[in-house]
Parts: structure tokens; sequence; C-alpha cells
């Protein structure tokens, strides 16, 4: 490491020694008070990171979950597709509309899981995974009826 500034402790090997970023958790903005939201990180002590990254990635992928339901809607209906168009149609608003109510339910399974583990309680049960296969069952089956009924 000679000649480059060590930046993380698993490069340096040990943390007694100054870095760069030795002051950034004692910010004032990086205390939880700053944090938002402030029902979440104002509360308990601060989860292993690795839990917490796991459940961002969580949320993100629930995120990416909800931007596939609203293309696949979009889709159905801009194809024009030859299926009864009523029933396409409503195949398509029942993806966008879930699609679009998915980040924010999926929000707030996150904000209750980071708690959850602040406060070191059980994990809470998301409902978000039984509402997106009601989602994906009712769309499906407007479909089939939408191709059955052309």
């Amino acid at each position: 490491m000679k000649g480059r500034v060590a930046l993380h402790p698993i490069e340096t090997g040990c943390r007694g020694h100054s870095r760069p970023y030795d002051d950034v958790m004692t910010s004032p903005t990086d205390s939880p008070g700053h944090r938002f939201p402030r029902a979440v990180f104002a509360r308990g002590t601060e989860p292993d990171a690795r839990f917490s990254l796991a459940n961002e990635r969580t949320f993100l992928a629930w995120t990416r979950t909800s931007l596939a339901l609203i293309a696949g809607g979009v889709a159905l209906e801009a194809l024009g597709l030859d299926l009864q168009p009523q029933l396409r149609l409503a195949a398509s608003l029942v993806l966008i509309i879930v699609g679009a109510v998915l980040p924010l339910a999926s929000w707030v399974a996150w904000a209750y899981t980071e708690r959850a583990m602040r406060e070191a309680r059980h994990l809470p049960h998301p409902p978000v995974g039984a509402a997106l296969a009601v989602t994906l069952a009712v769309a499906g089956v407007l479909v089939l009826l939408a191709v059955l009924l052309r």
C-alpha cells in the first residue's frame, strides 16, 4: 500500500490508524436524527450492515419487479394483440396499477424490517409477495379469458 492512502479498514488490516474517512460516522448529518426516515433510524441500535444491505437489495428487487409489471401492462395494451379488448385492457390496468403501488408497499416493508432489526425483534412477514401472487393470478386469468373469447 505504499504510495497511496488506505480508504477502508479491510485495506489497512487494523482500525487504529487514521484514515481519510474516520470522521464519516461521527459527522452531525449521519446521526440517527438526521437520517431518513427518522421513524426507522431513530430507534434501536445499528444492525450489522450486511443485513441492512440485504434488506435494501430486497427493496430494490421489488422496485425492479414493479417496473416489469408496468412494462408488461403497457406492452399488453400497446401491442394491440388480437385479444378481447375489454379483458386485455383490464389485465393491462391490473398490471400497471399494482406496478405503481408495489414500490410504496415494498418501501413500507423495508422500513418495518429495518426497524425490527434495529430493535432486535423478529422480522415481520411482508405482505408484498402475496399481493404480487394475487395480481399475477388475476392478470393471468384475464389474459386467458381474453384469448378464449376473441
